[in-house]
């Protein structure tokens, strides 16, 4: 089974997973037969253990990260690629494959700038 995390960096305020819950209710709501988690580098819950814990219990077997940053940053170069590397260790009954950062996609760029023009 697929399943997919949208990996964020977390914040001291919980008021700034918001957007990444609304996010989360989207994909189940357009993808319903695609589970899918949150996951945090720092100081938010789940961890990316945690949420692939989650999908594996479910039976996924195929999980595919999506980092939701705007762009590879030294959290992405550095700190996340030790993540993953951590949990496909601890669970390799389980595929683990990562995205380059949302914001590095033409789509999603296209998408701000039709945002900002939408607010002039």
């Amino acid at each position: 089974m697929k399943a997919i995390i949208l990996f964020g960096h977390g914040a001291r305020d919980n008021r700034w997973r918001e957007p990444f819950d609304r996010l989360a209710e989207l994909w189940r709501v357009q993808h319903a037969d695609l589970p899918v988690e949150l996951a945090f580098l720092e100081m938010m819950q789940p961890s990316l253990e945690e949420a692939v814990t989650s999908l594996g219990a479910l039976g996924a077997t195929y999980i595919t990260i999506v980092p939701v940053f705007f762009g590879q940053g030294g959290h992405l170069r550095n700190d996340f690629p030790v993540l993953l590397n951590a949990c496909q260790k601890k669970f390799p009954q389980i595929a683990l494959s990562a995205t380059p950062a949302v914001g590095e996609d033409p789509a999603v760029l296209q998408a701000i700038v039709d945002f900002g023009a939408r607010a002039l």
